[in-house]
């Protein structure tokens, strides 16, 4: 069975992923395989950018395809952030309470009508030194006054789903696995990854020991 690596080393981002892959001729594995892949530095200008980055460098590292994905939350009031600074909104280190209430602060006294949010995922999938490309999912919702819910990780406690009137949190993993950013963009990839990592011939692992930086091993940056 061909097998297709998680380019992360969150550990509720890789239950997640791997759960919305569940059903394709695959064997999804972890990360934690490889203690000794290095941690990619994200930048700052995309998305799309941060997910390349992590799929390329993985791939290369470990000599199979590999699957990234960068993710946020973009506010309205708040001009898109916290944007590609969600996971470290409070800070490097920040905990997923932190940057909620950090959020919240941030949009205090704002009506419901001016809290406006989007969910994105970018997803990259590649063969280094090959791309198989990107594709992204959103959705659309707006922040709540107070963290409500108990189930989900990162900002769902406080992003209300419209159709629902309730947080991810609140919905629980079921319905949100369903038409979360994360899902839609997973389910856009499952042809990328079929393509990449169900029909593509093996290959040996790349060479590790060279010093180029990552933003070279990229040729769409």
């Amino acid at each position: 069975m061909k097998e297709l690596v998680i380019a992360t080393k969150n550990p509720d981002k890789k239950r997640e992923i791997i759960r919305l892959l569940g059903g394709l001729r695959i064997k999804v594995i972890s990360l934690d395989r490889y203690p000794g892949c290095p941690d990619v530095k994200e930048g700052s200008r995309s998305f799309r950018e941060n997910a390349v980055r992590k799929a390329m460098a993985v791939s290369r590292f470990t000599g199979k395809p590999a699957l990234a994905d960068d993710s946020g939350l973009e506010t309205d009031a708040l001009n898109g952030r916290p944007g590609v600074r969600s996971s470290r909104f409070a800070g490097r280190g920040a905990t997923y309470a932190q940057n909620n209430c950090k959020l919240l602060r941030m949009l205090a006294g704002r009506k419901a009508e001016h809290r406006g949010a989007q969910f994105r995922c970018v997803v990259a999938v590649c063969d280094y030194p090959r791309l198989a490309g990107t594709v992204e999912g959103r959705i659309r919702g707006r922040i709540a006054f107070a963290p409500k819910g108990r189930y989900g990780f990162g900002y769902d406690p406080v992003f209300i789903v419209p159709r629902y009137g309730k947080t991810f949190a609140q919905l629980g993993p079921k319905i949100k696995h369903r038409i979360s950013h994360r899902a839609r963009a997973l389910r856009k990839a499952k042809k990328l990854i079929v393509k990449t990592a169900i029909k593509a011939p093996s290959r040996l692992p790349q060479d590790k020991s060279s010093g180029k930086s990552l933003i070279s091993l990229c040729p769409c940056l």
